[in-house]
């Protein structure tokens, strides 16, 4: 025998327990959808079919089938998960609803859970920190004398490596970070559902490994359609990744898919039609819920149509006559009402009737429907044939719904109202009830606290329409304020009550805001209605302006903005969060003063406001109080610990303050609290490279590309890391990449030809310095730097050129002062060179490298005498050598200019020993070659020194 489970059974019982089955009929469709489970999703000759759409008109068993089908797959090794209109109002929700019944069959989705968690922080951050712009911020310096070499003057670069004057940089550095993390911060505004889509599908692919399918199952597919269609398509294009052969969607829905949207896919579709059942299926099903009658089956018959839902209510009411079964009115009411009207204990009838009005149940709402004497119906009703979902919330299929909810409210329409109104306080008291465990600013994060303040709202309505209507609509203004999925779930909510109470200003809304969900931008098309036509009052008002500006700020449509925060606290000064916006945006477009101003008024308004608090932070921190930004970033993590972009911007006003390791600590912190936080990475790497740790650097901006490969400032910030180490191929590579990335960042272009310059390609760091000037003009370090790469080569017409045309541009670039008179002593134009030198000491005497130069020309017209203190004091310098000398050759240089008693043979032979590559000799024979024209001791000694090289060169 196979099998043991059913031995001890004897036929008459097993015919009884198969008469107790509800599924009668779909056979044929149950037979393909288990044979299809059989099948190796990999055959090439007859392959699993991986996508089902069952389809059919209300009633006719979509849902039941589904149940059979999930049945089956779970019996062949299987993982399902089904969602219906009850779980879907946007993508988010239904992954999750999906994510969570795999996981009760398979273990957690810990990759899917990180990612909703991370995009959940994203739709809740109030920003990234921004470095300041107009005044360059102390980070920036660093860059951008690092990334030109301006920490690093000494001999013989002059001007060297210091292409630009630093605040300028410095500027346009900020400005690109600016504009890179407004974006990242916006995008994170509004919500990426796209990485929670990959890590879906990366649990997926998890859970085919360990298992022979993996079944998705959505139900009422003519109403979640419209929020999952385009994914689904975008899924099965594996747009978010590959997707195992082994996993199968079934849809289930009234209507035929969209013709011109599932075409490319139409060949792949399983396509399941469900008919009204048969006369032979409706006969056995009223035999196994014993109707047996002759009259009666062909009443049932006639009246039923067929359609399994009203086959099965028929048969549940046990009819024993045709006058029992016949009645006039609609096909629903009759057997709905003949199924309520054969339920023999009064109080469990209009338990069942009033267990309709709720638009989802559990165990507490049903009792509160009910009533106390519905005590212990729990799980009866739920094995009704009309009553589906999963998990904690039930509901009644929508043909039975409506039809009791009709027959409620026409009949007694009194008691309906004092129904609803009763449900309405009971959702009021349980609402209340979590609002005593939540601050004020938590609820609407809260699912609990919308699940009852939504179907309060819900009940209200039903009672009374008119009254009621304003209040719903003030409601959907702050649903508006919330992510999409949740301004649906109230549309929808007001679109259900319109229909359920068939009021004409209900209908007239549900309409309107039906029309606005269906805009481009559905949140600003919702307000504009609501303020156009809602009677909405001063508070509501100015809520609506509140929200209006924030998602024109999210458009990056900032002075539109203002406006609406204006109008908000038009209508009421003390809306805390009008203020704080229009602070926000204030900061956002580099009015700090403002910004502070109004996060002011916010915080005088609500002294626990953290994220106006951090916000001011911000502000002070670009505007460059950074003293004043840390004071008010550690209030607000004081208030909030969890606000790691807080912690973000706390780091960056340290590392701008040149604080690198309480900077290294916040950013480290932030990471500690979101392991996934791209920026933070990213600026902590900043911060090593500003430190001078350059390894640590390049290793965690390259995990922030790989978080966000769209930073590429942060792809900028490594290749710069990459030049100071001197690994001048990686920092073409990387300026490249960024500049590829962003046809717009001129100064990754700019900087690559500064890499060029530094590598001694001078061809293609002019090209490079070029183009980029050409791009921008504003860009004058890059003329500059093309002057030095013109006078490394030999080209000092050229180089006097463009670095006198720098200065036009920017009269401060002291450092091109410099090398234009560097230029002009190597071309035995002393008198320009010396001018320019002086100018250049002068207004910077802590520039080394116009120093150097100036002592070097003072030794090429012979005044080493008078300068000799000088140049021991810069030779003993605890600083790294430009990159125009190298390290060996100022040994060597100290020797010939500082130390006639040692010998140059000596000093030569060390200088060579160090192995110096072609670069650093020819450079040392050019240095060597202007003081061979001095005419006195060292000028021997040079030129002694210059042969010993020659002759080695050419060994």
């Amino acid at each position: 025998m196979a099998g043991s489970g059913h031995r001890g059974l004897s036929r008459g019982a097993l015919i009884r327990q198969r008469a107790k089955a509800r599924f009668v009929g779909r056979r044929a469709q149950l037979a393909l959808f288990t044979e299809n489970l059989s099948r190796d999703p990999l055959s090439e000759e007859d392959p699993a079919e991986f996508l089902f759409h069952v389809r059919g008109v209300g009633g006719v068993g979509k849902s039941t089938l589904l149940r059979q089908w999930q049945e089956a797959a779970r019996r062949a090794d299987a993982v399902t998960a089904v969602v219906d209109e009850n779980d879907v109002h946007g993508v988010q929700q239904a992954l999750v609803e999906l994510a969570r019944q795999l996981a009760e069959q398979a273990g957690p989705c810990k990759e899917f859970d990180r990612a909703v968690e991370q995009f959940r922080r994203e739709q809740a951050a109030q920003g990234e920190p921004m470095p300041v712009e107009g005044e360059a911020s102390v980070s920036s310096r660093v860059v951008a004398q690092a990334a030109l070499g301006a920490a690093s003057l000494l001999p013989g670069a002059g001007v060297i490596t210091a292409m630009a004057n630093p605040d300028a940089a410095a500027q346009g550095l900020d400005r690109l970070r600016s504009a890179s993390q407004a974006r990242a911060r916006r995008r994170g505004a509004q919500g990426n559902e796209a990485g929670v889509s990959r890590a879906f599908v990366a649990e997926l692919e998890r859970l085919c490994r360990r298992h022979q399918w993996v079944v998705l199952f959505f139900d009422t597919w003519e109403q979640t359609a419209r929020y999952l269609d385009g994914w689904l398509l975008s899924l099965l294009a594996e747009d978010f990744g590959a997707v195992p052969a082994n996993v199968i969607v079934v849809l289930a829905g009234r209507d035929e898919l969209a013709e011109r949207e599932w075409a490319p896919l139409r060949a792949q579709v399983a396509d399941v039609p469900l008919e009204v059942f048969t006369e032979a299926e409706t006969r056995s099903l009223l035999t196994a819920r014993s109707v047996s009658d002759p009259g009666v089956v062909e009443a049932v018959l006639r009246l039923s149509m067929g359609l399994p839902l009203l086959v099965e209510l028929l048969a549940l009411a046990r009819p024993h006559t045709v006058e029992e079964v016949d009645a006039g009115g609609d096909l629903a009411d009759v057997a709905v009402e003949r199924f309520v009207q054969w339920i023999t204990d009064p109080e469990q009838r209009e338990a069942v009737r009033a267990g309709a009005l709720p638009l989802q149940l559990n165990e507490d709402v049903f009792a509160a429907a009910a009533g106390p004497g519905a005590e212990g119906w729990w799980e009866w009703l739920c094995g009704q044939p009309f009553v589906g979902g999963r998990g904690g919330f039930k509901h009644y299929h929508a043909v039975v719904r409506a039809s009791l909810v009709r027959q409620q409210r026409t009949h007694s329409p009194q008691g309906w109202a004092s129904a609803h109104l009763r449900l309405a306080n009971t959702h009021a008291a349980w609402r209340i009830a979590v609002e005593e465990q939540l601050p004020e600013a938590k609820r609407w994060e809260d699912a609990a606290w919308r699940r009852h303040r939504l179907d309060e709202t819900y009940h209200r309505l039903c009672a009374h329409p008119t009254t009621q209507l304003t209040p719903a609509l003030e409601q959907v203004v702050h649903a508006v304020g919330q992510d999409a999925a949740v301004l649906r779930q109230w549309v929808e909510t007001l679109e259900q009550a319109a229909q359920d109470t068939a009021d004409a200003a209900l209908l007239e809304w549900s309409a309107r805001l039906r029309d606005a969900l269906a805009d481009d931008e559905p949140a600003l098309a919702c307000l504009a209605g609501l303020l156009a036509h809602g009677q909405l009052g001063t508070a509501a008002r100015s809520w609506a302006h509140t929200h209006r500006g924030y998602r024109l700020y999210l458009c990056d449509r900032d002075e539109e903005a203002l406006i609406e925060f204006d109008r908000a606290l038009a209508h009421d000064t003390r809306n805390t969060h009008a203020w704080a916006r229009r602070g926000e945006t204030h900061r956002w477009l580099n009015h700090y003063e403002q910004a502070v101003t109004d996060l002011t008024a916010a915080l005088e308004l609500d002294p626990t406001y953290a994220s106006a608090l951090g916000s001011r932070g911000q502000a002070h921190q670009q505007a460059g109080h950074y003293e004043q930004a840390v004071t008010d970033l550690t209030a607000a993590l004081e208030l909030d610990p969890t606000l790691t972009w807080a912690l973000g911007s706390r780091g960056q006003a340290h590392q701008q303050a040149g604080h690198y390791e309480q900077a290294v600590t916040d950013l480290t912190a932030a990471l500690e609290l979101d392991p996934t936080y791209a920026w933070a990475l990213a600026a902590r790497g900043e911060t090593h490279r500003q430190a001078g740790h350059y390894e640590q650097a390049v290793t965690d901006l390259t995990a922030a590309l790989e978080l966000d490969p769209t930073l590429t400032w942060a792809l900028g910030s490594r290749g710069q890391a990459h030049q100071q180490a001197g690994h001048y191929e990686q920092a073409v590579t990387d300026f490249t990449a960024a500049f590829e990335l962003d046809p717009t960042l001129t100064w990754a272009l700019a900087h690559r030809g500064e890499t060029h310059r530094r590598a001694r390609h001078y061809e293609q760091a002019v090209t490079d310095l070029t183009a980029a000037f050409e791009l921008d003009p504003t860009l004058t370090w890059a003329l500059g730097s093309r002057g030095q790469a013109h006078r490394q080569a030999g080209h000092y017409e050229q180089a006097v050129t463009d670095l006198t045309a720098a200065l036009e541009l920017d009269p401060t670039l002291t450092w091109a002062l410099g090398s234009r008179g560097q230029a002009h002593r190597q071309a035995g134009h002393y008198a320009k060179a010396r001018e320019d030198l002086e100018r250049a000491v002068e207004a910077d005497p802590e520039d080394l490298s116009s120093t150097f130069e100036k002592l070097m020309l003072d030794t090429v017209e012979g005044r080493l005498d008078a300068c000799a203190e000088q140049w021991s004091r810069l030779l003993a310098s605890p600083v790294s050598p430009p990159d125009e000398v190298s390290t060996r050759f100022l040994g060597l240089l100290r020797v010939l200019l500082l130390e006639p008693e040692s010998g140059v043979a000596e000093a030569t032979e060390e200088f060579l020993f160090a192995n110096p590559d072609h670069e650093d000799i020819t450079d040392a024979l050019a240095y060597l070659a202007e003081l061979a024209a001095v005419g006195d001791e060292v000028a021997d000694r040079a030129r002694q020194c210059r042969r010993l090289i020659v002759e080695r060169a050419s060994e």
